[in-house]
């Protein structure tokens, strides 16, 4: 029989309310709630999305966070009185992050909410402070793990083998020698365990998003997340010019480019920019070697959640855990985030999951914007550009080297007609 202690952890413990919160809205859009986003596209006119029937599904949309998101911390103990004010604080900058994300001219730069929703936090975080009648709805992990939960509907096994072997297996093994490969120089150039664990994943696997469940797996320090996000954001910018004119430059086959740009440009919304300079079959190519990254970001964080409690990180001490140690640590909103993909694979039909994936995907984006905005309220300029004399930085960079070169090898191997015949894509 269960103890009252492990019954009140189910609802008490942030780790497994937030798998809860998640999936009960992940039933109600199952259910049929499937609220009309507000416009975020648009070109140069701001009407498009300041009209009054987006605002207005914004100012629903935040309603309903806050309730999902007020329940929650109740359920937590936390100050509620003190939270309501806040949190339209963090909705609005969340929202206005996707809004200027949202301009056709950003977009074509391949630049994402992310990076807007962490200046906006670094904005307010950096000059006033964060205010005291904020600071109670400033809870990055929270809104992280509920986002992370409602990802996992996105993820289907299915899809994953239609995008094809050839991308699957190209991502494990850019994951596998990218990864090592930066977390052995990040240690040589003395960087700390969990700075080179955030950096590897987020250089090998799939960027900002692994960066963010492999930091929720080893309960990671939220300011070393920032840092290894703004590194993402700002090598990718570059990238996205450089890879397309290399490609056409040195008559690099289309389909090798966007292998070779899906498995080392680590932003969505970049991969998809950079290969569509190029052509349509490259940025078919680059989105199904980067959704096969994509798909591996839970079992990714699963194996890592495992092996740092196995050092010791989680526990306090170097000796080797128990079973029920393990378990305990162990981040539950992975549990979650495998549910929702488990569910969505094969317990539902395809037309439902069709019908229910944009409003998911938009769900999820919200959560992760508000945590970004939280990140960069809670972030200092200061911490962030003396944080370990630019080591990070260096170990970061000499990864993604030896990813480019790397991952253009695998890429005409798997992609060039070298071992197999070229897919049709």
């Amino acid at each position: 029989m269960s103890s009252p202690a492990r019954k009140s952890g189910l609802v008490r413990s942030e780790d497994w309310l937030t798998v809860w919160l998640a999936l009960a809205v992940i039933v109600l859009v199952l259910a049929g709630l499937r609220p009309q986003m507000p416009d975020l596209r648009w070109t140069a006119d701001l009407g498009e999305v300041f009209g009054l029937e987006s605002v207005f599904r914004a100012l629903l949309l935040g309603a309903f966070y806050m309730v999902i998101s007020a329940i929650g911390v109740a359920l937590l103990g936390g100050n509620i009185r003190a939270f309501i004010p806040g949190f339209p604080v963090v909705f609005v900058l969340a929202w206005l992050s996707q809004v200027v994300a949202g301009n056709s001219a950003v977009t074509n730069l391949g630049l994402e909410y992310v990076i807007f929703g962490l200046l906006f936090g670094l904005a307010i975080g950096n000059t006033a402070g964060v205010p005291s009648w904020l600071r109670e709805a400033v809870r990055t992990e929270y809104y992280i793990k509920i986002g992370l939960v409602i990802f996992g509907a996105g993820i289907l096994f299915e899809e994953v083998l239609q995008a094809g072997l050839f991308g699957l297996l190209q991502a494990i093994l850019v994951i596998f020698v990218v990864w090592y490969t930066c977390y052995y120089v990040a240690k040589k150039l003395r960087v700390d365990d969990e700075f080179a664990v955030l950096l590897a994943s987020a250089v090998s696997i799939c960027g900002v998003s692994a960066a963010i469940a492999v930091c929720g797996a080893i309960q990671g320090d939220r300011k070393k997340l920032s840092y290894v996000t703004s590194l993402v954001l700002i090598v990718a910018v570059p990238m996205l010019v450089i890879m397309p004119w290399i490609v056409r430059q040195f008559g690099i086959p289309d389909m090798v480019g966007g292998a070779w740009i899906g498995g080392t440009i680590d932003t969505s919304g970049a991969v998809v920019a950079a290969g569509g300079l190029i052509s349509e079959a490259a940025m078919k190519a680059s989105v199904i070697v980067k959704f096969s990254q994509n798909a591996l970001i839970g079992v990714a964080a699963f194996l890592l959640s495992i092996w740092w409690t196995f050092k010791g990180h989680n526990t306090g001490t170097a000796e080797r855990p128990t079973a029920g140690v393990i378990w305990e640590r162990f981040p539950k909103f992975v549990l979650g985030f495998m549910a929702a993909s488990v569910i969505f694979s094969f317990a539902l039909s395809p037309a439902l999951v069709a019908e229910t994936r944009p409003t998911l995907t938009a769900m999820r984006t919200i959560w992760f914007a508000m945590a970004f905005v939280c990140i960069g309220m809670e972030t200092r300029f200061t911490h962030l550009f003396r944080m370990d004399g630019g080591r990070p930085a260096l170990a970061f960079l000499i990864a993604q080297a030896v990813n480019v070169v790397w991952t253009l090898l695998v890429a005409y191997l798997l992609f060039g007609g070298v071992l197999f015949t070229v897919p049709q894509l």
